[in-house]
């Protein structure tokens, strides 16, 4: 399992606490990766081979390989056996069903015996409640991330609503903390909602914040470090497309990993400035 403590000490390690998104669009890789048996995988393997040494964890997007079918999910089997067993790889699903269906999907994406991949780490919806998450969590090793405050526009129809135990994405966060602890889970905040993590930080003091939207999206990196890290970083900002497809041509690797530096060299100032490094 990759332990809270052990992500600590790869951020502190690779001064970085960078999370880089496989929302692998055949669409936009190279050309000349078409001519190959896989080239979904083949992107991704060139890919984590250029990264690997700046982040701290891998994020497929499943819709991006089930919209193939059994070749996506081929494809992300592959990617899986292929992720480096000391980053953190999570599979942004974002399931939220009842009980014995989300038992079935934890299967799906914890069990390697079951479908060919096993997960650490899996993004949920909290919206059906405790029986949604608690499949997840019967299995010892692995992280559930619970989606509290996203970067999309909609995120105001529901997750501002007031509710008897405060806004609804802060009830969320209390409820959840009731069904284990910062060793277990984490939670989905957007980057573009920075100012809201401070207020975010009082109901979740330790957990790791996963935390999309730097880059393309428009999310500030200084801002989120400023409102939402903690005394161990405790932030996992992912990236996709602004490292993923610097370029569309046969240099995409080094062009990938050179937006990926850039954002490393980033965090590693922000460490250095918190004094976790």
């Amino acid at each position: 399992m990759i332990s809270r403590k052990y992500l600590i000490e790869q951020i502190k390690q690779k001064k970085s606490f960078l999370c880089v998104g496989l929302d692998t669009d055949v669409d936009k890789i190279p050309a000349f990766l078409k001519e190959y048996p896989d080239p979904i995988f083949e992107f991704n393997k060139r890919i984590i081979d250029a990264t690997q040494d700046l982040c701290i964890s891998y994020k497929p997007n499943a819709a991006f390989y089930e919209k193939h079918g059994v070749k996506g999910l081929q494809s992300l089997i592959a990617t899986w056996k292929y992720l480096p067993e000391e980053c953190l790889n999570i599979i942004d699903a974002k399931r939220g069903d009842m009980g014995n269906t989300s038992g079935m999907y934890a299967k799906a994406f914890f069990d390697e015996s079951a479908a060919g991949m096993s997960f650490d780490a899996i993004t949920l919806s909290p919206y059906m409640g405790h029986d949604a998450i608690s499949p997840y969590l019967e299995y010892e090793d692995k992280w559930v991330i619970i989606l509290a405050l996203t970067s999309s526009a909609g995120s105001e129809d529901f997750q501002y609503l007031t509710t008897e135990n405060g806004l609804l994405y802060e009830a969320v966060i209390k409820k959840a903390n009731t069904w284990a602890n910062a060793d277990r889970i984490m939670y989905v905040v957007g980057a573009t909602k920075s100012t809201e993590f401070t207020n975010i930080r009082k109901y979740a003091p330790d957990n790791f914040l996963l935390v999309p939207g730097v880059g393309a999206q428009g999310g500030n990196l200084a801002e989120v470090c400023h409102y939402g890290m903690n005394s161990d970083c405790g932030l996992i900002v992912n990236a996709s497309r602004s490292i993923i497809y610097a370029s569309d041509g046969e240099d995409f690797a080094d062009a990938a990993r050179a937006e990926a530096q850039k954002v490393q060299q980033q965090m590693q100032e922000e460490l250095e400035k918190a004094g976790i490094i």
